[in-house]
């Protein structure tokens, strides 16, 4: 209790001096612009993310395709992986081969969907946050 006295006393005893120098006008200044230097930085990084999302959405879009046209195009007598080697794992993972590459690609898109998701909701929040914080300290 002590000390938040003694630290409220050392505040009370503080009164400082404001005056309409031309110095601080021009500090203010700079620290403005450098906030707006700041939120035009975060705005070209978010328009770059937002880029970066659709291009990996599409390149995803297009290697799952051609992977999944080259399964399905294959006979099914042919086995994907072959290891010529007869052990009973090995075997029963060629014999198996379509079926665990079709279960990981699947379990790679959803991944996938679900990281694409997580990075627009980041991007929209991280959004609404500048501009809230914009709203909150305008520029007079």
């Amino acid at each position: 209790m002590n000390k938040d006295q003694a630290l409220e006393d050392l505040f009370l005893a503080q009164k400082p001096q404001f005056d309409d120098s031309e110095a601080f006008m021009a500090s203010l200044n700079k620290r403005l612009d450098a906030v707006e230097y700041v939120k035009q930085h975060q705005e070209a990084t978010i328009r770059r993310y937002k880029m970066a999302v659709v291009i990996a959405f599409i390149v995803g879009i297009i290697s799952g395709a051609i992977t999944i046209a080259y399964i399905l195009s294959m006979p099914t007598e042919v086995h994907l992986i072959n290891f010529q080697v007869e052990t009973g794992v090995l075997s029963w993972f060629a014999a198996n081969s379509r079926l665990l590459t079709a279960t990981v690609l699947s379990l790679l898109i959803t991944l996938g969907l679900f990281s694409i998701v997580s990075n627009v909701r980041d991007i929209r929040s991280m959004r609404t946050r500048s501009l809230e914080l914009a709203a909150e300290n305008p520029r007079s």
